[in-house]
């Protein structure tokens, strides 16, 4: 075995504990972790056999098996980065909503004026 199989396997043996961890604590939902799992077990699979690599990229009609990785990468890392940006836009809507309705509720609740005056002359 190369050195990048070994780096490969032990950061995916890592990586599923990791995620199986935070499954337990409640931290990871089961779909996440059944797609967190065959990630990582595909890249497990990817370091000890290269070779698979080449295959399924010749179905896909790319020349070399690193190229497929590094498409399927680049478009997994896009589709991340989306899915971020809209996650963080609702958590601002939200935000902004919460902030409104909690300044109405202080607006309503403050004490008039007269109420505060005769609280000083008692």
């Amino acid at each position: 075995m190369i050195i990048y199989q070994y780096i490969g396997l032990i950061i995916g043996i890592l990586a599923m504990i990791i995620v199986i961890l935070r499954f337990r604590e409640g931290k990871t939902s089961s779909g996440m972790l059944i797609f967190w799992i065959v990630l990582w077990l595909l890249i497990i699979g990817a370091s000890l056999f290269p070779d698979t690599t080449s295959i399924f990229a010749n179905l896909f009609g790319i020349g070399r098996g690193l190229d497929l990785i590094l498409i399927l990468g680049l478009i997994g890392s896009f589709y991340l980065i989306f899915k971020l940006y809209t996650m963080i836009e609702k958590l601002e809507m939200e935000i902004t909503e919460l902030v409104r309705q909690i300044a109405l509720n202080q607006e309503t609740n403050e004490p008039s004026e007269e109420d505060n005056t005769d609280k000083e002359y008692n």
